[in-house]
């Protein structure tokens, strides 16, 4: 049995989730996710197992497809009839591991901002499909001991660079995020339609060299203006800023923007980033040292796709930046540079 209940809400899956699990009805409740929305989107709640869960309302004459989404290790996902709509079908997607609740309402809140300005309900369902494909790779990875030090280090010095370009006004934040690629496997950390940069954060006794993970990662071929930016830290146990500090700040400052929070929190899953395993990272902090961004022109010193014989691939190579001086850029340089170029 199904139960409905329609609520005015603040966006918060977690609200509505709450309300439900203190009522604890039987069966499965739903409540309207907000009534204001094109589509019918609602969060749901099963007490007998605690199942958290979100469900789309559509038309029955649209046929998809969810065969790859069965036996899931922590989602289950389901279609139903819906009987508060005539001729309407739901589909029901629920969290089988409620420890990541908190990762789970990141995604939903995420996706739906993604649907709810489509034009029909049949690219809105198509578009939660699609999306259930990257979940089930995400959620593989929740659980898990965490990322590794050399991780945590990276991801670190992305937000530093994500920071500078909301906090400076280069772009807005939910443009910003958009050009943040890197948690998306992408050759370059951002990248515009002809800009890209790359970065490299350094907290080893020589900081002045960096690690380059590829013949790509520093080809401008494909951009007017690529740039490589430099952050060399310190690390320490507990006088400095640890990684969820700058996160928690980055989302402090995201807080009027619900898009955009959305984007940032779906961002850091995608990176392996897991608000419930903080704790791991409570003792590792960081020290700013130095930072230097620096343009991919001439003779940088690197190793391009075009140099390589045939066969040869995958490098893996060390660039020296104290003979990369010449190359060294201002941040209001680079920064005026890509906002001109987007």
């Amino acid at each position: 049995m199904i139960m409905i209940t329609h609520m005015t809400m603040n966006n918060r899956m977690l609200d509505l989730w709450a309300d439900m699990e203190a009522r604890n009805d039987m069966g499965i409740a739903k409540l309207l996710y907000d009534p204001s929305l094109p589509y019918h989107i609602y969060a749901t709640y099963a007490s007998d197992e605690r199942g958290y869960g979100i469900s789309f309302t559509f038309p029955d004459n649209i046929r998809i497809d969810t065969a790859p989404f069965q036996n899931l290790k922590k989602l289950k996902v389901g279609i139903y009839s819906d009987g508060t709509l005539v001729d309407s079908k739901m589909l029901l997607i629920q969290l089988l591991a409620p420890a990541q609740r908190d990762t789970f309402s990141c995604l939903c809140e995420s996706l739906i901002n993604t649907v709810k300005g489509m034009d029909s309900e049949e690219s809105m369902i198509k578009s939660v499909i699609s999306q259930l494909d990257k979940w089930r790779n995400l959620f593989d990875k929740a659980g898990s001991e965490g990322l590794s030090p050399a991780e945590q280090q990276g991801l670190y010095g992305e937000l530093g660079f994500l920071k500078k370009l909301i906090s400076k006004n280069v772009f807005p934040a939910s443009e910003a995020l958009d050009y943040w690629v890197g948690v998306d496997a992408a050759q370059r950390d951002f990248m515009g339609d002809a800009w890209a940069v790359e970065v490299k954060t350094t907290a080893t006794s020589n900081p002045q060299e960096v690690t380059i993970n590829s013949e790509r990662q520093l080809d401008e071929t494909l951009f007017d203006n690529l740039y490589l930016y430099h952050c060399s830290v310190e690390t320490t146990k507990r006088n400095g800023e640890t990684l969820p500090d700058r996160i928690n700040k980055l989302r402090r400052s995201l807080e009027n923007e619900p898009a955009a929070l959305s984007k940032f929190n779906e961002k850091l899953i995608t990176a392996g980033y897991f608000d419930e395993d903080e704790a791991l990272y409570a003792f590792r902090a960081y020290k700013l040292r130095d930072e230097s961004i620096y343009r991919i022109e001439g003779d940088f010193p690197r190793i391009k796709e075009s140099d390589l014989r045939g066969g040869v691939g995958n490098l893996t190579y060390s660039v020296v930046l104290s003979a990369c001086a010449a190359y060294r850029q201002s941040e209001a340089t680079v920064f005026s540079t890509i906002k001109h170029d987007d």
